[in-house]
């Protein structure tokens, strides 16, 4: 490896192989695309249909948890892992292994009648996603250059922000109409069809070059027990509290699997995380500044949430229907960064973002027992939405664009490692602040409860807008604007 891999401003972007080619020139795009939006509405998707799940399967509250911890535990703690599977092993085989587990898991999740069986296929879900979402993104980088892998990335990070706003609309508008079963079930024909169309079309020479490389099978226990340990704590802080002995040892032990793990790594000949990979500066920053964004989202959405069905009583499906303004603002302000890569820093764009929404926060901490949706909450829902979109774009092309193409599905499994912690941290802190200051579960608490939470969330922005400015690389794109249609 190259000494000038080791900074973010040295490396010259990876070309594709030739062997890399698809037989339709957005053959892979559109697949991968295709991944990203199944496994991200699947974060949010399935929230708005909790309640009527319990009801049905006659599931206590625990159980509801563990529906969604189960998802985040084996999808966020092994998403680097499936990064490194990735560049170990042929990518198409490792995208259609993800692809085929997250599809089956969906047919049989709607199936479940009982708790164990809905928990073991939320698991395989996870399991799945963590298969699939490294090696879709792996794919566009060692498929395309130029510009065409620039709207690539731009795409993938609109989705990574929209599919969580539209989740939640999804969810709600398939349990009303058809019933919580198809929330699972829609990713079937899908799935099927995807995976048709891959077997088909996806290139077969997709590896990286390090096919030879010995697997770092200690390194892969202790990253996945911390991560896993680390996303199981975060779900569980909302009904136990951050000062809770369980909570405390939960991070304990994470922080000592992670410890463990960067030991292994050191001893290791052929670490998991090469160690060059914490130097390049444009893929940790990025990631940090990505999980930010989708804690913040992801928060705003769970705080929202609250206020429009505890507060101003709305049914699930009304409740989804309040987010549709915040997903079509991200779309628009995914355009507008697109345009601006032209012109601007990526680092500019992202922090305008989180100014941005800093500002949409401010506006949704005016919400009171007496609020209205229209002038309370439609003004910083879109705000927040277009400041979102600005800033998945822009930190989506910025995290890859020092990679080089045999370490690919490493830094792709490392940024969507910041997206699924970044969507469990928001809600644990959010939340934390929100009912310290009073309950979530009445409606003059729900009201008075976010104001504090809102506040929280714009002093994060504001301050992950000063780590962009000065830690996200300052090149701009040199391709003209990004042309996401």
């Amino acid at each position: 490896m190259s000494h000038a891999l080791h900074h973010s401003t040295a490396a010259a972007p990876p070309t594709p192989t030739k062997d890399a080619q698809p037989r339709r020139p957005w053959s892979v795009m559109v697949l991968a695309l295709t991944a990203q939006v199944l496994v991200v509405l699947d974060i949010s998707v399935v929230n708005t249909a909790m309640p009527v799940i319990g009801r049905e399967l006659g599931l206590a509250g625990g159980d509801l948890q563990w529906m969604v911890t189960a998802y985040l535990l084996l999808s966020g703690g092994g998403l680097l892992l499936g990064g490194r599977i990735a560049d170990l092993l042929p990518r198409r085989r490792v995208f259609l292994t993800g692809l085929t587990l997250f599809t089956a898991a969906s047919l049989g999740s709607g199936f479940a009648s009982s708790a164990s069986q809905l928990i073991a296929g939320r698991a395989l879900q996870g399991a799945g996603a963590a298969l699939m979402t490294p090696a879709a993104l792996a794919l566009i980088m060692t498929t395309y250059s130029g510009a065409q892998r620039a709207r690539g990335l731009a795409l993938w990070g609109a989705i990574g922000g929209l599919g969580v706003a539209a989740g939640v609309v999804v969810g709600g508008a398939l349990t009303t109409w058809t019933g919580w079963q198809t929330i699972f079930w829609v990713n079937v024909p899908v799935g099927v069809v995807a995976l048709a169309a891959a077997a088909h079309l996806l290139p077969r020479g997709s590896a990286g070059r390090l096919g030879a490389t010995r697997f770092d099978v200690l390194g892969a226990a202790t990253l996945v027990a911390g991560l896993a340990t680390l996303m199981f704590t975060l779900a569980r802080i909302e009904s136990r509290g951050w000062a809770s002995v369980w909570t405390l040892a939960g991070l304990v032990i994470a922080a000592a699997a992670v410890v463990a793990f960067l030991l292994v790594e050191r001893r290791a000949p052929a670490p998991l995380i090469p160690p060059h990979t914490w130097r390049i500066a444009s893929l940790v920053w990025s990631t940090l500044v990505m999980l930010g964004i989708t804690g913040l989202l992801i928060g705003t959405v769970f705080l929202t949430s609250n206020v429009v069905q505890t507060t101003l009583g709305y049914s699930a499906l009304t409740a989804g229907l309040a987010f549709l303004p915040l997903a079509t603002a991200l779309v628009v302000g995914t355009h507008v960064a697109a345009h601006a890569a032209a012109h601007l820093s990526g680092r500019v764009i992202a922090a305008v973002g989180l100014v941005v929404v800093a500002g949409g926060s401010l506006l949704l901490a005016r919400v009171t027992a007496a609020a209205s949706y229209r002038t309370d909450l439609l003004p910083g829902l879109v705000v927040v939405g277009l400041g979102s979109g600005l800033v998945f774009v822009a930190v989506s092309a910025a995290a890859m664009r020092d990679i080089p193409v045999e370490h690919a599905g490493l830094a792709s499994g490392f940024l969507m490692t910041g997206h699924e912690v970044g969507a469990a941290l928001g809600v644990a802190v959010l939340s934390a602040v929100a009912t310290a200051a009073g309950p979530l579960t009445t409606p003059d608490g729900a009201a008075a409860a976010v104001a504090p939470g809102f506040i929280t969330a714009a002093g994060i922005a504001a301050a992950l807008a000063v780590v962009a400015l000065l830690r996200m690389p300052a090149t701009r794109g040199a391709a003209g604007p990004i042309h996401l249609h």
